[in-house]
């Protein structure tokens, strides 16, 4: 466990911002002119794509091969995680909003990561 840390501290990183900017209160500059309908949906998509990009960069890191089973495994690691962030929001954080559709955001997010690791380290 503690060789998979290892090369798995830049993902754990990005996972604490990710959980404090997905539940730290916005107040008023939610409203914002600044931000723009889907803005909210792009910054998970975002999210979600570089935590994708860190986990299998460190899992490539661990091990000399990576198959497109580690590819699904990464995506669903960073699905479930989007998924842990929207259950908090819904019950324990409740000046957010649990959405499916912020969970979506997530999943088409990883999924980019996910199928341009496999692209990549394919080629």
């Amino acid at each position: 466990m503690t060789a998979y840390l290892k090369y798995q501290k830049l993902t754990l990183g990005w996972a604490l911002f990710v959980l404090f900017m997905c539940n730290m209160k916005m107040g008023s500059i939610a409203h914002s002119p600044r931000f723009f309908p889907g803005f909210d949906k792009l910054t998970h998509c975002c999210f979600f794509f570089m935590f994708t990009v860190l986990a299998i960069h460190g899992l490539i890191a661990q091990k000399s091969n990576f198959t497109f089973f580690d590819a699904v495994k990464m995506f669903a690691v960073a699905v479930a995680f989007g998924a842990l962030i929207e259950i908090l929001q819904l019950y324990i954080f409740t000046w957010r909003s649990g959405e499916w559709n912020d969970l979506f955001a997530d999943s088409v997010g990883a999924g980019m990561a996910a199928f341009s690791s496999l692209i990549f380290v394919k080629r």
